[in-house]
């Protein structure tokens, strides 16, 4: 019996809907890129092509302390979620099903669902009270926040490739004599690697671009480049600010042109 193919590119009116949504996404940030390369101190008007505000964004002090402490808490952010993904993934995957394991999945990936104010918020009354009860008002608190945010982004990758993973290996090695460790390490890590380097990346990018859970953890004199982009917005706007946005979307494009080429790899 004869079944009709259905495709959707085929329907009236899918072209021009695609089109529209890409240019709709896609040419403010256009717009953004090049006036980056205006030579005018305005952004009204283009007065030709210029690297003016590369080079002031390079040599201001403030933008270069933002940025130092936004790889900072993404670095430690990213690691530190990597990990702790890594052994929720390896508990919830290596193990015969159960009830309360699709609860432990949703309380993993509840950061993902929960809307970001309300977690900022949470954290903001959290955080308030360790602060007056230690005294300590250091990077800690972001590098906490952005972990526990971070986790899931990392944790989904690294449980898919544990999930497609043949387990023969790691029966092999256990067969073997090998200490559970040991299998993790000479079997498991190997076959793993890249949804961690996936799961890291991921991860990284998620922190260094995050805005809201910054604006209410951070303490004063702790502004990310993201806030200190958002500080600048509310006073005098230059095309400084583009130069910066622009160089945060090509190390995002780059971040994640490197997850896609891993992941690739990966299924090869």
């Amino acid at each position: 019996m004869f079944k009709p193919h259905f495709d959707i590119r085929a329907q009236p009116g899918f072209g021009f809907i695609a089109l529209f949504t890409f240019f709709a996404l896609y040419l403010p940030i256009g717009a953004l890129v090049a006036y980056s390369f205006n030579g005018a101190e305005s952004l009204s008007h283009w007065d030709g092509f210029s690297l003016r505000w590369f080079e002031a964004a390079w040599q201001n002090s403030a933008v270069q302390d933002a940025a130092i402490r936004s790889l900072i808490i993404a670095v430690w952010a990213a690691t530190l979620a990597t990990i702790t993904a890594t052994m929720a993934a390896l508990a919830t995957t290596r193990t015969e099903p159960y009830r309360g394991l699709t609860f432990k999945y949703a309380l993993i990936n509840q950061p993902i669902m929960v809307p970001e104010i309300v977690t900022a918020v949470a954290l903001l009354i959290v955080f308030s009270r360790i602060k007056v009860w230690t005294g300590y008002s250091g990077l800690g608190y972001l590098i906490a926040a952005h972990t526990a945010f971070c986790i899931p982004f990392a944790y989904l990758p690294i449980r898919a490739r544990l999930e497609s993973m043949d387990l023969t290996l790691e029966r092999a090695a256990a067969d073997l004599y090998a200490t559970p460790w040991m299998a993790f390490r000479h079997v498991t890590f190997p076959l793993l690697r890249p949804a961690l380097i996936a799961g890291f990346m991921l991860a990284f990018v998620i922190s260094l671009d995050d805005v809201v859970i910054t604006e209410f953890v951070k303490s004063g004199g702790q502004d990310t480049l993201p806030t200190y982009m958002l500080g600048q917005l509310r006073r005098e706007t230059t095309p400084e600010i583009n130069a910066i946005a622009t160089v945060f979307l090509a190390l995002s494009t780059a971040l994640v042109i490197i997850v896609f080429i891993v992941n690739r790899r990966k299924q090869q």
